[in-house]
């Protein structure tokens, strides 16, 4: 399953563990832990398309451990959002597949773009209430749209996914920070678990790290959700803006 033949020291495992404990709190919170793990693994060698499954894998169990807390708590309702799940497993599929098949060169190109758009992204998005408001779509359109096109960009690429979806709970359902954080998770776990699956058939899994990664992040979420739950979500932009940005000035000097 390890295609990657580069050796990863000791330090560097310990440093993508603790920067993936790091991601599994902020993504609890506001979403965008991707944004803080694919730059890493890329930094610390990883090809791309190796970087992306191992992601996948370990941002999955982050995303599950929000996501029971969330259940349990009583912060989430499951029964509207069945059709927005599965539109995103179909999205998810589709930009999956979409990725592996551009190749290594192809995405190493365009991986520097994306980031710089994620980072305008966050640098321009509006401030979020923590009030409801009124929904501007119905949860018909929404599901099928919102669900569908995340999960194909989340499949495709992946960071910021959790913030993307998060922002349009807020600004199309009308929902608080908080509820709109806790609705997001189960359509990231939706989308990460099925592009997981299919980027483990490829082969582009480096697994002793994916495992170390996931243990960080599941403990990493289940304290940032925690903090969501009784404090509210804060998004963290300025450390994520200028993660993406150093990243993505780095693979371009480099392509």
């Amino acid at each position: 399953m390890e295609q990657f033949t580069g050796d990863l020291s000791l330090i560097t495992y310990l440093i993508l563990t603790a920067v993936a404990f790091a991601a599994g709190f902020i993504s609890a919170i506001a979403g965008g832990g991707g944004i803080i793990t694919l730059p890493a693994l890329l930094w610390a060698g990883v090809p791309p398309l190796d970087a992306l499954g191992t992601n996948k894998f370990q941002s999955v169990f982050g995303t599950l451990s929000s996501t029971i807390n969330f259940l349990q708590k009583g912060h989430l309702d499951l029964r509207p959002l069945w059709p927005g799940l599965l539109a995103a497993i179909a999205g998810s599929v589709v930009g999956t597949w979409s990725v592996t098949q551009l190749g290594g060169d192809q995405l190493q190109t365009l991986l520097p773009i994306l980031l710089i758009a994620i980072a305008i992204y966050f640098m321009f998005s509006p401030r979020i209430s923590d009030m409801d408001a009124a929904p501007r779509m119905g949860n018909g359109p929404f599901n099928i749209l919102v669900g569908g096109g995340i999960g194909f960009y989340g499949g495709f690429f992946g960071p910021g996914m959790g913030s993307i979806y998060a922002l349009a709970f807020a600004a199309l359902l009308g929902y608080n920070m908080r509820k709109a954080t806790a609705h997001t998770k189960p359509l990231v776990l939706a989308t990460n678990s099925t592009s997981m699956l299919i980027f483990m058939l490829g082969g582009h899994l480096l697994l002793g790290l994916a495992i170390s990664m996931s243990v960080a992040q599941f403990i990493g979420a289940r304290l940032g959700s925690n903090l969501v739950i009784s404090r509210g979500a804060k998004l963290i932009k300025p450390v994520i803006i200028l993660a993406t940005i150093a990243v993505a000035f780095k693979l371009l000097l480099e392509a």
